[in-house]
């Protein structure tokens, strides 16, 4: 059966035609076929949810579904179709193409103008389409001879064109929680016509309670463990026993969301960043365990902890950079498994270091002083010296070399106007610095 080809059409249910497909998955046949059976969601679902509202009246716009895999994103679209009656179009975007587009879209017409009837496009992973394939869409959203559903793991802000985000609802699916998952499960269980009911299976809570635990509020995951453990163990005395070590061998290996592209790399970026920055060194060495199992290039942590080492900590301890750069390189010699140890000690001083982003704050005020202000000349005294005609031209007349002086230092000015970006904070090394820099201080008095 060519899944392009099915369409929902008044009573039909597409449910009910993969539910006649005896070799469809487990996770296939258990999804609802109606928001009432619909599990999770409740920030966006419920009787007084804007959403449930627009089914209800059949008052749908465009909207983009997004969030993690295994959530829901196209259950809910085909509830919505088969709670609006509506014809049901569906494509995913990594196998389609602006032709197959046009065809539906010509299709929606007629059907508009002939029937009055309207149409929903479902486009799953819609961030696989390019600008002008999404631009294919936008006249037909705009006359309203469909109403968009797209579906997406990425960001909409960062994956879809302005224009479709403004003619679309963004609605943001969050992971199931363990307890959702635990009833999806329990549900599947019972169900004797679309699920394993039929079968004799005692399934030991805490199983149901592990797998919940390892798929990170993926339906699909753990609906799939479930069927592989209860289909492959034998019957004894006539019953499958569902228990932990057969959910612990269903599922093999536990499961990071963490798509390198996207929000799970982004976030979990963040929270590494903000846990050194917050001197917290075991959420520091959580986060980074996090990216090292998910398969992150060691490499874009070293820099991280370079950059936060600089930013953050700065010339508070100025050994943190230069023990994160030393990690860095101790990667490049020697890798995984073993460089994983020299990144955990340099995250680890970097989130127990003192903190001050007095560079950071001087540079980039710098930079603003720069940008917005009249460029500064270079005082005559500190131009370069190193031509011939330099000295004919005035060029170091006045210089004062700062080692002919007592503790090396001499006051004269290096900027025409006076400016300060530098403002050394009370803490760490900084203390050191900004004594020194008040005893140059009163030396140019």
């Amino acid at each position: 059966m060519n899944r392009k080809s099915l369409k929902l059409n008044d009573s039909d249910s597409l449910f009910n035609e993969y539910n006649s497909l005896k070799d469809a998955p487990l996770s296939h046949r258990m999804r609802p076929q109606n928001l009432s059976e619909f599990v999770g969601q409740k920030h966006i679902l419920g009787s007084e949810k804007l959403l449930t509202k627009a089914i209800e009246a059949d008052r749908l716009s465009s909207l983009i579904l997004y969030g993690p895999p295994g959530v829901g994103k196209t259950t809910l679209a085909q509830c919505i179709a088969n709670k609006t009656k509506t014809t049901f179009e569906r494509i995913n975007a990594v196998s389609s193409n602006v032709e197959e587009l046009r065809k539906i879209l010509a299709t929606a017409i007629n059907r508009r103008k002939t029937f009055n009837r309207k149409t929903i496009l479902f486009i799953d992973e819609i961030h696989r389409f390019n600008k002008a394939q999404q631009d294919v869409l936008m006249p037909d959203i705009e006359e309203g001879n469909i109403i968009l559903i797209g579906a997406t793991v990425f960001n909409p802000s960062f994956s879809l064109i302005g224009p479709l985000l403004s003619r679309s609802a963004l609605f943001e699916l969050k992971s199931l929680s363990d307890s959702d998952i635990i009833e999806i499960l329990n549900r599947a269980l019972r169900d004797k016509e679309r699920g394993l009911g039929k079968l004799a299976i005692k399934a030991d809570q805490t199983a149901l309670k592990f797998i919940a635990t390892i798929c990170e509020g993926d339906a699909r995951r753990a609906l799939n463990a479930l069927e592989i453990g209860c289909l492959t163990i034998p019957e004894k005395d006539g019953q499958i026993s569902f228990n932990l070590k057969v959910a612990q061998e269903s599922i093999q290996k536990k499961h990071v969301v963490y798509d390198r592209d996207g929000d799970g790399h982004y976030d979990t970026a963040s929270a590494f960043i903000k846990s050194m920055r917050g001197s917290d060194p075991d959420a520091t060495l959580y986060w980074m365990a996090k990216m090292i199992y998910a398969g992150e290039d060691p490499r874009f942590i070293a820099r991280r902890i370079c950059i936060c080492a600089a930013e953050d900590v700065g010339n508070a301890d100025p050994q943190a950079l230069i023990l994160a750069n030393a990690a860095l390189q101790i990667f490049e010699f020697i890798g995984l498994p073993e460089a994983r140890i020299p990144l955990a000690q340099a995250a680890i001083y970097v989130a127990c270091a003192p903190k001050s982003n007095a560079c950071y704050l001087g540079i980039d005020q710098a930079l603003e002083a720069v940008k917005n202000n009249r460029i500064q000349e270079v005082p005559i005294h500190l131009k370069n010296t190193s031509y011939p005609t330099a000295k004919r031209l005035g060029h170091g007349e006045g210089y004062k070399y700062a080692h002919n002086f007592d503790g090396h230092f001499v006051d004269q000015d290096y900027l025409t106007i006076k400016e300060k970006f530098y403002h050394p904070q009370n803490i760490g090394y900084e203390k050191i610095i900004e004594e020194r820099l008040k005893k140059h201080s009163q030396g140019r008095l």
